[in-house]
């Protein structure tokens, strides 16, 4: 078969990337666009599926992205099938969206050094098409996050406290700049009342215990990084930001375009211009570093319930 025939997870790859691309080259991080509604305040919250568990990884930015363009307000997408199930009808005309399926699947194969039959695990993707809740008529009554939060009466900044004080992450509050030093293995923070509100110091401190995560005792992440800028710098530094969007998501907090902005989005389209999977990599890196983080919710003490100090 000819490579030069796109198969559809060539598509795919293509048209995510391609889409990121021009809205960086617009000065817009995509990951941005559910806090840039001006039209309406809307709740921070994950995709969610039927079931309303949250999507995951670049799955979380393609949504993100399609509700922001056609102006969604639910955050829940099905497939046709499902909505038909639940007694809903996707409108006539709408279109639907693609979400990717990414897993592997072990196939036998001989060793061409000893002979021997062994066990090779190969990656396969595939794309389904859903719909918002938005696009859909007759849908029963949708639980969205926002009312979830209100059942868990815990507000944003108290959970965030309680979230990144359970990490046991080692901080330092002074100076100007924030960092992840991984030879020291502390997160370096300019003090709470240099920064405009709460939610501010908690967004950085979401992209830098991102960073931590890749020290080399927990996930080991390791992109050949040697200098400011490198290409090695830029694919942990995206890392960084799409996890921190999607802590955001979880902890309700909202997030904004750094001083540095228009330099990392140069670095950013470098990357992604020489490697159209760049973006499906950071994203399922920037999943496992938040399902790192949030592992460690499991085993919350008493006294992290505690009211944060004020700013």
């Amino acid at each position: 078969m000819n490579e030069d025939k796109k198969s559809p997870r060539k598509n795919i790859y293509d048209k995510i990337t391609g889409q990121i691309i021009q809205d960086l080259k617009q000065g817009t991080r995509p990951w941005f666009k559910p806090w840039r509604d001006t039209h309406q305040s809307v709740a921070i919250s994950k995709p969610l599926r039927a079931n309303g568990t949250p999507y995951k990884g670049i799955n979380i930015l393609m949504l993100w992205s399609a509700a922001a363009d056609h102006c969604y307000h639910s955050p829940t997408w099905m497939t046709y099938r499902q909505a038909k199930k639940l007694g809903g009808q996707v409108r006539k005309g709408e279109k639907s969206e693609s979400i990717v399926y990414v897993d592997t699947f072990t196939k036998k194969e001989t060793d061409p050094a000893s002979g021997d039959e062994i066990s090779v695990q190969l990656p396969f993707l595939e794309t389904y098409q859903v719909f918002n809740a938005d696009q859909i008529d007759g849908l029963p009554a949708i639980q969205d996050d926002e009312q979830k939060a209100e059942v868990k009466n815990i507000e944003p900044i108290q959970l965030a406290e309680i979230f990144f004080k359970a990490t046991g992450m080692k901080t330092v509050s002074s100076g100007n700049h924030a960092y992840y030093s991984p030879t020291l293995d502390i997160v370096q923070l300019p003090l709470r009342k240099q920064f405009r509100d709460a939610q501010s110091y908690y967004a950085t401190l979401a992209h830098e215990s991102v960073h931590w995560t890749g020290h080399s005792s927990r996930l080991a992440r390791d992109f050949g990084a040697k200098s400011w800028g490198d290409e090695g710098y830029a694919r942990e530094e995206l890392v960084a930001e799409l996890g921190s969007a999607f802590l955001a998501a979880d902890l309700g907090l909202s997030i904004h375009p750094r001083k540095d902005h228009a330099s990392y989005i140069a670095s950013w389209l470098k990357v992604l211009k020489g490697d159209k999977k760049a973006i499906f990599n950071a994203a399922a890196h920037a999943q496992r570093a938040t399902d790192f983080l949030h592992v460690f919710q499991r085993h919350i003490h008493p006294e992290l319930t505690s009211t944060p100090p004020d700013l």
